[in-house]
């Protein structure tokens, strides 16, 4: 059986228990080496044989994941956060359709909570931000139509954009044309639960600076919006003046 396993945003204690006792009794291991933290293939048996997939294609990720299956191994295939953003796992989990070979997938804790957390922000503030938009700037790998930041900046939303930063120039270019001002605040988290975790906050129009004082140029997250603020606006779950079907208004 092949599992694709969300290993965290990056803390080793960050993997879910499931993911965690997967690895344990894992026979073969494939991990993304670029961006997992090597101290969870110490929850490998010695015996276990692991694979650092940021050298592999696509190919040869799949080879090893069918040859384990053909032996009857218990393979996992280890992915940063959640595979289900940006992990390009889909693919894989195409081709193992092809071959008729069995998977699961035990998601995990993205590195969109693990900037929340570093952060201390809630991403959805009643009254400023009920949408959370999870997108990335157009690069080598280009996006949708429709889909370029400038677009989807116009709706005001939280905005978490992975994969931009080495892109931090264009990605203010880009937000200040879809009518974002330059006041807004931002912050750029590198390496969120990770030891050397930081976190900067900018605004929309500083945002490159920002990033190039910092040398920002990979493993961060930027994200955008009111919600970085402190607000005055409280949810109705607690208001003691509301009522919901666990309690009545006082």
């Amino acid at each position: 059986m092949v599992y694709f396993v969300g290993a965290g945003p990056g803390a080793a204690d960050l993997i879910t228990v499931r993911g965690a006792r997967l690895l344990a009794k894992a026979d073969v291991v494939v991990y993304a080496g670029s961006l997992v933290n090597p101290e969870l293939l110490e929850l490998c048996d010695e015996s276990c044989a692991i694979y650092d997939s940021s050298r592999m294609t696509l190919g040869e990720v799949v080879d090893v994941l069918a040859d384990a299956h053909r032996q009857g191994k218990l393979c996992v295939r280890l992915h940063t956060g959640d595979p289900a953003l940006y992990g390009a796992y889909g693919e894989q989990m195409d081709e193992l359709d092809r071959l008729g070979i069995p998977y699961e997938v035990v998601p995990g804790v993205s590195s969109l909570f693990g900037a929340s957390a570093a952060l201390r922000c809630e991403y959805t503030v009643p009254e400023v931000s009920q949408s959370v938009i999870v997108t990335r700037v157009a690069g080598r790998t280009p996006v949708p139509k429709g889909q370029d930041l400038a677009s989807l900046a116009a709706h005001g939303s939280t905005m978490v954009l992975f994969l931009s930063a080495s892109l931090l120039a264009r990605a203010q270019e880009e937000l200040l044309a879809g009518g974002v001002d330059a006041s807004v605040p931002a912050a750029i988290v590198v390496r969120a639960t990770w030891p050397d975790e930081a976190v900067y906050r900018c605004t929309v129009g500083t945002l490159a600076a920002c990033g190039a004082e910092h040398n920002v140029t990979k493993t961060a997250l930027v994200v955008v919006g009111a919600c970085l603020e402190a607000c005055a606006t409280r949810s109705k779950l607690y208001d003691a003046g509301f009522s919901h079907g666990y309690r009545a208004a006082e």
